[in-house]
Order: C-alpha cells, then structure tokens, then sequence
C-alpha cells in the first residue's frame, strides 16, 4: 500500500513538474491567450501607425498593420494580460511563428517599472519556424531607449507582454503565431 501510495505522489508530482516547466502564454487552438489584448500604437504620441490582433482560421493569433513614420511615429505593439501565470523560474521563451521577414520584439512588463524589458526575434517570410529568446537577452527599454543601468527583470513581477514593431520598418506588417511558451 506505501508503495502504491509513493507512486501516486512521484506521479503527480511528475506531472506538476512538467506543467510548470512549459506554461503556454499564447495557444490559441486552446484558447491561452487568444482574449483580451490591448493595441498600443504610436497614435499616443501623434503618429499614424495601425494594428490589431485576430484569430484566423488556423487558430493562430495575427498581429498585423501598417507601421508609418510620419507625424514622429513608428511602432505598433499590442498587449497581454498574464498577471495569473507564474513564469518564475523561466530560463526561456520559445515561439512558433511565421512572419514576413520584418524584425519583431517580445516584450515583458512589470507593473512596479517604467521600462519594459525587450529582445528583439528576425522573423522570415512566408516560413514557419521557432525561435528561443532567453531571460537573459531581454533589455530594459522605455520609449525606443536602452537602460544600462536599471534593476534586473524580476519574473514573479511580470504582468503583461507585448509584440511590438519598430525600429524605422515602414509599410504592413503580418505576423502569424501558433504559440508562445515560457520554459525553464
């Protein structure tokens, strides 16, 4: 009976163990991620740039738009809600994406901080492929400026992500992801 007891406990503990270490943020086909979000475009600051997110018929998340330079703008950025998720103790961001060759960033947000803390991913046209963004790569950021001397990102603070566009690439934007996981 003790055996078949610490089998069940080594079981779920198991099982509790692999859930932790790959936590979906954004999994549409499950309906993770797929509510809710904000669009934060230039327009704050007098810009004309567009964006939005959607669902397609994959049940994979959009987010696409019309980045523009005029009036001082040049980025679109959408975010996320992730206040309940636990990603303390995450080494690493793993996405699955298709893009349109443009370079996109992941952004990650505390609710204590001004700067957002950033690492930027290539994304290739037209082609499926996953890329990893380690913890360790995401820099401190606030309106397009790098932080070199600002507290390290502290995971168990993180409330939100974002994607985000910029960096001077004008003209429409389509990026198409399947997931987002965060894994230790």
């Amino acid at each position: 009976m003790k055996k078949i007891i610490l089998l069940l406990f080594i079981s779920l503990y198991s099982v509790f163990i692999m859930k932790s270490q790959n936590v979906y943020l954004i999994n549409p086909s499950e309906n993770i991620g797929a509510n809710n979000w904000n669009i934060v475009n230039d327009d704050v600051m007098g810009g004309i740039s567009n964006s939005e997110i959607l669902i397609n018929d994959k049940d994979n998340l959009v987010f696409q738009g019309y980045l523009s330079l005029e009036n001082n703008g040049g980025f679109a950025s959408s975010r996320l809600d992730i206040s309940d998720e636990n990603i303390e103790g995450v080494k690493y961001f793993e996405i699955k994406l298709k893009g349109d060759g443009n370079n996109y960033k992941l952004r990650l947000r505390q609710n204590n901080r001004r700067a957002s803390y950033s690492c930027d991913f290539q994304s290739k046209k037209d082609e499926w492929i996953v890329v990893n963004l380690p913890i360790e790569k995401f820099r401190p950021t606030w309106r397009g400026y790098n932080f070199s001397n600002y507290p390290d990102l502290e995971l168990e603070s993180v409330n939100s992500l974002s994607l985000h566009i910029s960096d001077k690439q004008e003209g429409k934007f389509v990026l198409e992801i399947e997931y987002v996981k965060a894994k230790e």
